[in-house]
């Protein structure tokens, strides 16, 4: 099936086919339409193989497949999947893998101006919030380039790698491989690429495309002739961002000529560019605004995918989730849009379903904005829709809930008991097998929850009439769930209460101790930034909910990082008395007693903010060895306190 480098790129990667078969990884390859007919964890491999060959430089579908069709597809099913949610990890080259001076995090999409102007309109939020004049910032475009992202800090060049840790490259310099436009060292992030026109006339013979090309570069020990070629002509080469083409002017410049803006820049340079990077120039409103743990929220990339059609609804079919609400989904006449066979889309909720007259006959407009599901834009032929009165999973009959159907028979739906227990599995990361049909097997013999599944024993498994092999494998991953280490916040919040996703928890564990979550008290919740009062009633309520299932699941012994050193905690009371609450830090440097992140982190438990980059409202520079000019320079005419680590940890102590 796999070609000898892509042998060679899964084996870096640490991947192999444990769930899907050599037959239907090709009949995925060859139909990609079928993969409606995978389970979640065949489509959870297809999608971690693919991404690694993508990144490797050898590809078996191509960036319409694997983005329309198949991320769709698990977006479509789970729309919080953790694998949507993460760094699409960059595979280990040969090389040692450090520490990136910085992560490095992918770039949210956006397909239509009116996502964009979406994003603009929480960035016009922030502002108000800082006070800040919005007609009056700059915005920035630049192109997108379709490469090998790194970075380079001067004295080494890293991998993306999972934007954490990354891979050292550093010997790509070594071999002749320059900056673009006879830049500097140390430009920060930017990517490996390679000139289309010379690819086209001098090496497309070679290789099977310049992302196959690209990889040849970082990973061969000897470089090719090809390649030592390309390198002397300075037609590969590694491009800073820094150095991009870009437009700048104000929100309403920018909407004013949209078009003819994204049009420009992104066809001024001669090497594969895949939609552009839009991106707010503020530094204050960037450090408010922050980032996910898969991209900054300050930054968005735009990528043109407008294609819509007239379709036939053929029914509308009710769907338990794990919280009890009814989704309404439309069955499709089957329609291809943007590279993908479309057909369902969802109708988000059954208010939605009366209101416009959503139901079998009905014709709508469908339009697909990128890797998510298909959208009903408008209704064009309305009807009178068919309204359930029973939950199509348990028979409970149902009730309205603001917009929503809700069935209220949570502890003996069996759609919502199964949703919850594949959604434990899930949310951990750490296992594979317990996907929905082995939970649905699971449900048929009675098994209601997740502490009924941990006991089980490879016996237990046979008897539900799981084969030998795949029972002794369900056992190992079950003791594999407990040993492999997995943050804290992740654990919690594969409990699934309610607004408590992986973000909130991991900012609540960053303030208290997972054991302390069922004693703390609304006041307690309300007191974290981003918790509102509302939210703080909704959390309480759900701890107490899951607290005897927590408390019996904990005590199996899971291998928890905790979000925060116990020498980080600080009370509320202390923080308040802290010299550093409510201060601007920016921390800069290589630092000797710590990284820079554990620094962040204690500068934030004790009430600080932390910013990226140095601006008029910065209290204080923290200075590590081997320094920047820039933020020192803009440290000083500015007037902000420069300390070295040692001062700043004499302060802290």
């Amino acid at each position: 099936m796999f070609t000898e480098n892509q042998q060679h790129i899964l084996q870096q990667a640490n991947l192999s086919l444990d769930v899907l078969s050599s037959a239907r990884l090709i009949e995925i390859v060859q139909q990609p339409d079928l993969v409606s007919e995978l389970t979640d964890a065949e489509l959870e491999e297809l999608l971690a193989i693919a991404n690694a060959l993508y990144r490797g430089g050898s590809q078996i579908v191509s960036d319409e497949i694997y983005d329309f069709i198949l991320m769709a597809e698990l977006k479509n099913r789970h729309p919080q999947h953790p694998f949507l949610n993460q760094v699409e990890p960059e595979p280990a080259f040969y090389g040692k893998t450090v520490e990136l001076p910085t992560k490095m995090l992918s770039t949210d999409k956006a397909y239509s101006v009116t996502e964009i102007e979406r994003w603009a309109a929480r960035i016009e939020k922030a502002a108000v919030e800082l006070g800040k004049d919005f007609s009056t910032l700059n915005f920035k475009v630049t192109p997108k380039l379709d490469g090998y992202a790194a970075y380079d800090d001067g004295e080494k060049l890293y991998t993306r790698g999972d934007g954490v840790k990354g891979t050292d490259i550093s010997r790509v310099f070594e071999r002749g491989l320059q900056v673009a436009n006879q830049g500097a060292r140390g430009l920060g992030a930017g990517e490996v690429v390679i000139s289309k026109s010379y690819f086209a006339n001098h090496l497309a013979a070679q290789f099977d495309n310049s992302r196959n090309f690209q990889a040849s570069i970082i990973k061969e020990k000897d470089l090719s002739p090809h390649a030592e070629q390309a390198i002397k002509n300075n037609a590969a080469v590694f491009y800073p961002f820094a150095l991009l083409p870009c437009w700048m002017g104000t929100a309403q410049a920018l909407f004013a000529d949209f078009e003819n803006i994204i049009k420009s820049i992104w066809h001024q340079l001669d090497f594969d560019v895949d939609g552009v990077v839009l991106e707010v120039i503020d530094n204050e409103i960037k450090d408010l605004m922050g980032a996910t743990r898969h991209h900054h929220r300050w930054q968005i990339a735009y990528k043109e995918n407008l294609n819509s059609a007239e379709v036939k609804i053929l029914a509308v079919t009710p769907q338990t989730s794990r919280s009890g609400r009814i989704t309404p989904v439309a069955e499709l006449e089957p329609t291809r849009l943007s590279g993908a066979l479309i057909q369902r889309a969802t109708a988000h909720n059954y208010q939605m379903v009366v209101d416009k007259g959503i139901g079998a006959g009905a014709i709508i407009r469908l339009a697909r904005s990128g890797e998510v599901i298909p959208k009903i834009e408008e209704v064009l032929t309305a009807v009178t829709p068919d309204i359930p009165t029973h939950c199509p999973s348990c028979a409970q009959e149902l009730i309205w809930d603001g917009d929503f159907l809700l069935c209220t028979n949570n502890i003996n739906c069996p759609a919502q008991v199964s949703n919850t227990m594949e959604h434990f599995f899930k949310v951990l990361g750490n296992n594979d097998g317990f996907g929905a049909a082995t939970i649905a097997k699971l449900y048929a013999h009675e098994i209601r929850t997740i502490a009924q599944i941990y006991p089980l024993q490879a016996e237990d498994f046979i008897a539900m009439g799981f084969g030998a092999k795949q029972a002794a494998n369900l056992v190992n991953q079950l003791a594999r769930s407990r040993g492999e280490a997995i943050e804290d916040w992740r654990f919690l919040a594969a409990f699934g209460v309610f607004r408590m996703g992986l973000g909130n928890c991991e900012r609540l564990l960053n303030h208290h101790p997972l054991e302390a979550i069922f004693s703390l008290s609304e006041a307690d919740i309300v007191a974290i930034e981003g918790f509102a009062e509302k939210t703080a009633a909704v959390v309480t309520k759900g701890f107490q909910r899951i607290q005897p299932l927590f408390q019996e699941i904990y005590a199996l012994g899971f291998n928890l990082k905790s979000s925060r050193d116990v020498k980080f905690y600080v009370s509320t009371e202390e923080q308040s008395a802290h010299p550093l609450a409510g201060k601007l830090i920016v921390f800069t440097g290589t630092m000797v007693q710590g990284s820079r992140d554990e620094m962040k982190r204690q500068a934030k438990a004790f009430g600080a903010k932390v910013g990226d980059a140095v601006s008029s409202k910065t209290d204080l520079l923290v200075i590590g060895e081997k320094v920047g000019a820039t933020k020192l320079q803009a440290a000083q005419d500015k007037g902000v306190k420069i300390v070295t680590e040692a001062e700043y940890l004499e302060l802290i102590a």
